[in-house]
């Protein structure tokens, strides 16, 4: 028989890392899934500037193994696997992994969400040089120079009406001739004179994987086939987030977008005794201290949780 656990935590990153430390401070003991890649967006990043507590910033990666060491410290126990199948109908709860299964009495969420990107063949090398999915976090690094936005829906006027106070010129990159963004968000967007549109187009690559960093891309009209380089210096993705929500699906009450539903103003699911925190619960700021924040709900949600069954008992 498995050993029951009173908080497992699904996920790393800054919720999953924040509930960590939280939890294993409240004495509960924490057992980590922290996925074969830890770490969340955060390990595609490279200077983070906002996160509170850096004056000179952090390396994406090095903030995530401080917060790993840090929850490790407290007593998390931690196994680099991802979690393949949860049941959730039957208490203790059932965590089952590629290498065991586990039970516990609570568990906290925090699988995030991945942004979809143009799956081309330089994203890997760029990623975090140049090449974003986040305008709140990267925008900083580029002032008065070329930037380069790729979605045609709110996200991506929202993007480049951020991008466009900081930037030379926002060029807006669409495969269709329409926008989907609703009206009042194109004519912010088309109004702004910094803001151009290049619609019937797409991305065929982007350069420079061998300088290390984004210098131009390479775009091609779907209607006419022309090919043309622009020059940009920041270039990014704003075509939607995924939630990694598949192994959930059946097992709590997702919104109608894929995120995972919670009480307003709390992490609990629609299962009492499962919590959901980060990203994967968060379609709308999405930011590092906004998960670590949620994931210390989290934590303290479990936390009360188990003092209120345990006093029922």
């Amino acid at each position: 028989m498995p050993t029951t656990r009173k908080v497992i935590i699904i996920g790393s990153g800054p919720a999953g890392y924040t509930a960590a430390i939280y939890a294993a401070r409240g004495n509960l003991a924490p057992l980590m899934f922290t996925g074969v890649q830890s770490g969340g967006q955060l390990m595609l990043t490279t200077l983070v500037e906002n996160y509170p507590g850096f004056v000179d910033g952090v390396i994406g990666p090095d903030l995530m193994e401080t917060m790993r060491k840090q929850a490790e410290r407290f007593g998390t126990d931690m196994i680099a696997e991802d979690v393949t199948r949860v049941d959730f109908s039957r208490h203790p709860f059932v965590i089952r992994s590629e290498g065991a299964t586990h039970e516990a009495e609570t568990v906290v969420i925090a699988t995030g969400a991945s942004a979809r990107t143009l799956d081309l063949p330089e994203e890997r090398a760029l990623m975090g040089r140049g090449l974003s999915t986040c305008a709140t976090c990267d925008g900083f690094f580029f002032k008065d120079q070329n930037i380069m936005v790729v979605g045609g829906g709110d996200s991506a006027m929202e993007e480049a009406l951020y991008l466009a106070r900081l930037g030379r010129k926002v060029e807006v990159v669409h495969r269709r001739d329409t926008l989907r963004a609703s009206k009042i968000m194109q004519e912010r967007a088309r109004k702004h004179p910094k803001i151009s549109f290049l619609l019937d187009t797409v991305i065929e690559s982007i350069k420079d994987p061998k300088t290390g960093k984004v210098t131009s891309a390479t775009l091609r009209n779907v209607k006419t086939n022309e090919v043309s380089e622009h020059l940009v210096d920041g270039l990014f993705f704003a075509i939607g987030h995924v939630p990694n929500t598949a192994i959930f699906r059946d097992q709590v009450e997702l919104l109608p977008n894929g995120y995972i539903k919670v009480a307003p103003g709390t992490t609990q699911t629609s299962v009492r005794g499962v919590f959901a925190a980060g990203d994967v619960a968060d379609f709308t700021w999405r930011q590092a201290v906004t998960a670590a924040g949620t994931g210390c709900m989290a934590a303290l949600e479990a936390e009360r949780y188990l003092e209120a069954a345990s006093s029922q008992a």
